[in-house]
């Protein structure tokens, strides 16, 4: 029978998806608390309600492929952990400034299950959101919208702190460094809320700090290098503190239209960063501010106005020696019935997009709870991540690997033990290791991320498959907490003659 060339490309696509499957990927799904969209599913849980809640996220995303989690900790200038600056929220108990009950520190708890599954976490903030409803404030007495009155401009039913006070901006640079101090994060995360996204026909009321503040500056600009300083402190300050906690940022898709500026994109986005949220990203990406930017693709291909085609390429040229990532709109597809978004084909047609253009390939879902409602694109996902993949590494903060162990491997009727120890005086330098099976004589080749059969933070495992082979040859590697690799360990045998 003869089949066009078409179809046959489309059989040989989910194989394509397999086969480029890279060894080093950034994946992650962002947990949004805010409004309850993705954790937990109501206010007020009991507390062991929200810990399985937070384990059944976790789990699934670790299914399908994920390797990190950006979990939302500061939703609205409260705090989804015990805070001497801030309230407790009232996403999490129901009431703001309430503890959880029975009482836990829902923080601390979220890193441990996620470590647990070799994934990082990234504690995600929201900067300048002080209410989600600028006409009801529930918020005790040391919330910053009553401490602070004179930093809180209400625009568009919300309330925001005025980047524009540099006491404001010092006050949420030490909310950060707060959580970053005390506890054992891999990153911290900002989405795209600088300054606020523009309501038609009204105008943010910062006239006050701006006179006081503005320098001579145009309003814009000096909107602009309020935003840059705060970056920029920023990053500097958890530098100081812990070089190895990583900094993100996900700004929206469009930098600049090219009508604007001939270094923007070839789209007509209504709002761009630049122009609209303040954001000079490409300002912070070549002066090294970020450690990853993540723009919001949230677009199809051949989208008339932000062409996830277009883009893509566009921030790969802007990356300035950074990485970067893409967040992916998974929630377009939920509920859907006609259009680009149907089915699972867009959403895997940008992940192949990825694979291949990316210099450093990563995809963030937005958001985990938009799988729920998608069954078939979560089996599509957990398939195209099959294999292990580890976040790119970071040259910038480090590029020494942690020593080789040393393996042995003990045949049995159950399988095989494979057992490794490092160096005594290095032992500390591993956060875990990945064990490689190579069968029946096949050469070793590190590469070949289908070859991991385990990635564990303990010093042995059973692998009940080996027996299925006539030979099972093991290396075992050892990574650092920024997912530097050993060389292999000694190869060892077992055999099943």
């Amino acid at each position: 029978m003869h089949f066009p060339r078409l179809f046959i490309l489309f059989l040989l696509l989910p194989i394509i998806g397999f086969a480029q499957t890279p060894k080093r990927e950034f994946r992650a799904a962002w947990i949004a608390t805010v409004s309850n969209i993705d954790w937990p599913s109501k206010p007020g849980l009991p507390a062991m309600q929200q810990q399985e809640e937070f384990i059944q996220r976790i789990s699934s995303l670790q299914k399908m492929g994920c390797n990190a989690v950006m979990v939302q900790v500061r939703p609205a200038a409260d705090a989804f952990y015990p805070s001497q600056i801030e309230p407790w929220s009232r996403f999490l108990t129901g009431r703001q400034g309430q503890p959880p009950f029975p009482y836990y520190d829902p923080l601390k708890f979220m890193i441990e299950e996620t470590h647990k599954r070799n994934m990082e976490f990234h504690a995600w903030f929201n900067p300048y959101r002080a209410l989600t409803d600028s006409k009801k404030n529930p918020n005790p007495a040391s919330h910053v919208t009553i401490r602070h009155k004179d930093w809180i401009i209400a625009y568009g039913g919300k309330s925001y702190i005025d980047p524009g006070i540099p006491e404001a901006r010092q006050y949420v640079v030490d909310v950060i460094m707060d959580v970053v101090k005390r506890y054992d994060i891999d990153g911290v995360h900002l989405d795209d809320y600088f300054y606020p996204y523009r309501v038609p026909k009204l105008e943010f009321g910062d006239y006050s700090s701006y006179s006081k503040y503005g320098n001579g500056m145009n309003r814009e600009d000096w909107r602009r290098n309020n935003v840059s300083i705060f970056v920029s402190t920023l990053y500097s300050a958890i530098k100081k503190e812990k070089r190895y906690v990583k900094f993100g940022i996900s700004p929206f898709g469009v930098w600049r239209n090219a009508s604007k500026d001939p270094e923007g994109s070839a789209t007509r986005g209504g709002q761009t960063c630049y122009d609209d949220l303040y954001a000079d990203v490409v300002l912070w990406q070549k002066n090294g501010w970020m450690d990853y930017v993540l723009p919001q693709l949230y677009w199809e291909h051949y989208h008339r106005a932000a062409a996830f085609d277009v883009l893509l390429p566009w921030w790969e040229q802007h990356a300035y020696g950074r990485h970067v990532y893409y967040g992916l709109g998974a929630y377009r597809m939920v509920g859907v019935t006609h259009g680009p978004w149907v089915g699972t084909g867009e959403l895997l047609s940008q992940i192949r997009d990825i694979r291949q253009m990316a210099a450093t390939p990563g995809e963030v879902y937005y958001s985990a709870a938009s799988f729920d409602k998608l069954t078939a694109a979560k089996d599509s996902v957990a398939r195209y991540n099959m294999y292990y993949a580890f976040p790119p590494v970071m040259k910038w903060l480090d590029s020494i690997p942690p020593m080789a162990p040393t393996a042995k491997a003990i045949p049995s009727a159950q399988g095989t033990l494979v057992q490794w120890q490092m160096p005594h005086a290095y032992a500390k330098d591993a956060a875990r290791f990945a064990v490689y099976r190579f069968v029946n004589g096949e050469p070793i080749n590190l590469e070949k991320s289908n070859k991991i059969i385990r990635l564990v933070n303990e010093n042995e495992i059973m692998d009940a498959e080996a027996n299925k082979y006539r030979k099972c040859t093991y290396v075992v590697t050892a990574l650092d907490r920024l997912w530097n690799e050993s060389k292999p360990s000694n190869a060892v045998e077992s055999r099943n003659d």
